[in-house]
């Protein structure tokens, strides 16, 4: 569904992304682990419009996107929940999935109808504006909204962040249901190991903005991968 070549970005002369190499299946969950600073959230935003590829190529079932702008994108079944969320936090939960959908051309009734089917832990939330939300729940949220739009495939960066561990159990549920039920096909870029195992069908490692090293989801349990790799083993 997805390959990335040679791609590379950065910040006006710095650059951050140095030839990535990435592939995923249609289905799949493809999860990304690294240090902070090795390019994992630039490549997120790239592959989503917000940052100018300088080199390299993205496609999407064989569709060139590469310099499409992020609306082009989000229209050919790209998803995005940012870190941080960015949700907007004077407007109720309601709206925030409105402006959704309205901005996705889908009607907003219908749309919330099938968004509280998934996301039920929303329904008494619904007229609650995003910043007197948890952390759990504006990621809950976050999570929701973005799939206001239908995407096919979804990319999420850093999703556990500030999160309580029982909040993310439920991540790891709500994400393996949506896997299953809307066969949503991700990019997962993380730091909670647990969560990553749990989730991905492949383990990507970037270091320097390019991808270094591929594995099983199964390694992350072996502590010598992990230190080579990662430098986050106990």
């Amino acid at each position: 569904m997805l390959n990335v070549t040679g791609l590379h970005a950065g910040y006006g002369r710095i650059p951050i992304l140095n030839g990535i190499d990435l592939d995923v299946a249609e289905g799949e969950v493809a999860g990304i682990l690294g240090h902070n600073g090795m390019g994992k959230t630039t490549l997120m935003r790239t592959m989503m419009g917000f940052i100018e590829a300088t080199a390299g190529r993205i496609e999407m079932e064989g569709r060139d996107l590469t310099r499409a702008p992020a609306h082009a994108r989000a229209r050919a079944g790209f998803g995005y929940v940012p870190q941080g969320r960015e949700i907007f936090p004077r407007m109720t939960v309601r709206d925030n999935l409105r402006f959704a959908a309205a901005a996705a051309g889908r009607d907003a009734a219908s749309t919330l109808e099938e968004i509280l089917g998934e996301f039920p832990r929303l329904q008494p939330l619904l007229d609650r504006e995003g910043g007197a939300l948890s952390g759990g729940e504006q990621q809950i949220l976050a999570i929701a909204r973005s799939l206001c739009i239908a995407p096919r495939l979804l990319f999420l960066d850093e999703p556990t962040e500030g999160i309580q561990p029982s909040i993310i159990e439920q991540l790891m549920e709500l994400l393996a249901g949506l896997k299953r039920s809307r066969g949503l096909t991700m990019v997962l870029v993380e730091q909670n190991l647990e969560f990553v195992a749990s989730l991905s069908d492949r383990v990507f490692i970037i270091q320097k903005g390019a991808i270094s090293s591929e594995f099983d989801p199964s390694a992350l349990g072996d502590a010598k991968i992990l230190d080579e790799f990662t430098g986050v083993a106990d």
